[in-house]
């Protein structure tokens, strides 16, 4: 076959190729074929050498016969094939809702003196993330880290289509954004929120975003854990932690970063936020964290009606008690967390909370082991920093007044403490 193949390729060539004769009439396939042939007797005779004909081959003694396997049960793969239909009906319902985000990012304006200006913009999106549609006037849930800094924003829909966004509100103490559209394509309609208060470790998670800028891409794990903490942004008075995170093993990279976690009803249950990653990797290792939908329903309804949340703020630093740390420093309680600073003007100033003056170095820093230990809020018992502050985001909002239970000099106390909005 392989003469005949370059033989018609070469009828291709030189058929596009030749020149009108001089009569004007085409050349005939005859005159085409003699040219060929000429070809092949002087210039190109590698190209149309025969095949050497194979020597005689041996005979192979007959295999023994192998019955053909009898097809599997199909009640053998019944689960798993409900299993695939859930997950294919998930990803029909879901997937048209869940966008990429395509961010553009003007030069940073912190330039050495005397550089010269940059241009406005770089030639293409500096960056990539996803979201989902929040309702149907348009607005998209996101995180506040994906349009940090953003100039322009254009939207990537599943159909291909685009559209220019806008940002509406952000608040990087919960790590959400909203922006929005103005159009959507046929057949989109937004997802529902679960209530992530009653998801259990264990159920089924699934992530749909855009990792490495693969539009769409599904991923399945399990919720992993919950209660978890990531850290948030910091400001002159202290660091603040994003509380209440899912954490999951639906598979997470960079460009997941504000797509959907969902469950298997095909409702929200987080926003995939965050991975943890070992020293110099940037990609999934098992660990994924979502901020959860009990957050977002309450943050998002104030960013699309003011642009800000405002979390509420007790003005205080602690510190996580345990059995070793209640024996080396002679503290009555093992668990609950000890008050290390109290900021001025701030409600538990207020409210008298009390930071010892008795300092032990612990970890390198200097402690102050004789103050209040608070044991409980609103009657739930505090065994962590991250206790507290999540029972904080979860049940109360600013204005609130809160009871704390205080251990203070070995006796048990109740103290009302009204929230203030975080400064």
């Amino acid at each position: 076959m392989r003469p005949f193949l370059v033989l018609l390729t070469i009828f291709a060539l030189v058929g596009c190729s030749v020149a009108p004769a001089a009569n004007g009439t085409e050349p005939t396939i005859a005159a085409i074929q003699t040219e060929v042939a000429a070809m092949q007797a002087t210039s190109a005779p590698a190209l149309f050498a025969t095949a050497t004909p194979r020597g005689p081959q041996p005979t192979d003694v007959p295999l023994p016969s192998i019955p053909t396997p009898l097809p599997l049960d199909p009640a053998l793969g019944s689960a798993l094939r409900t299993q695939e239909q859930l997950l294919t009906a998930i990803y029909q319902r879901a997937s048209p809702a869940v966008v990429s985000i395509e961010v553009v990012s003007a030069p940073s304006a912190d330039l050495p003196e005397g550089h010269p200006p940059l241009g406005m913009f770089p030639d293409g999106p500096s960056a990539q993330g996803s979201g989902f549609l929040y309702d149907d006037q348009g607005y998209i849930v996101t995180n506040n880290h994906v349009v940090d800094g953003a100039d322009t924003l254009q939207v990537r829909f599943y159909d291909g289509s685009t559209s220019m966004a806008r940002l509406i509100g952000t608040d990087p103490d919960s790590d959400l954004a909203v922006i929005k559209v103005a159009e959507l394509p046929p057949g989109v309609a937004p997802l529902v929120l679960a209530d992530s208060r009653s998801v259990m470790v264990g159920q089924t998670a699934v992530a749909i975003g855009n990792p490495f800028g693969e539009q769409n891409t599904l991923t399945v794990g399990v919720v992993s854990g919950l209660g978890r903490s990531l850290s948030g942004p910091s400001r002159e008075i202290g660091r603040f932690s994003i509380p209440n995170i899912i954490q999951t093993d639906a598979a997470i990279n960079p460009g997941n970063s504000g797509g959907p976690l969902l469950n298997i009803n095909g409702e929200v249950i987080g926003v995939n936020t965050a991975i943890a990653v070992s020293l110099g990797s940037s990609t999934f290792e098992g660990v994924g964290y979502a901020v959860p939908s009990a957050t977002l329903a309450k943050v998002v309804p104030a960013l699309i009606s003011t642009g800000r949340y405002d979390h509420p703020w007790m003005g205080i630093s602690m510190f996580a008690l345990d059995a070793l740390i209640a024996q080396r420093f002679g503290i009555e309680s093992t668990k609950g967390v000890l008050i290390t600073s109290v900021q001025p003007n701030s409600p538990a100033s207020r409210a008298g909370l009390v930071v010892g003056e008795r300092l032990e170095r612990y970890n390198g820093s200097q402690i102050p082991v004789d103050g209040d230990v608070i044991l409980a809020i609103g009657g739930k018992p505090v065994a962590s920093n991250d206790d507290l502050v999540g029972y904080l985001d979860a049940d109360y909002q600013v204005g609130d007044t809160i009871t704390l239970s205080v251990l203070r000099n070995n006796e048990l106390l109740d103290v009302q403490l009204v929230l203030d909005p975080r400064p």
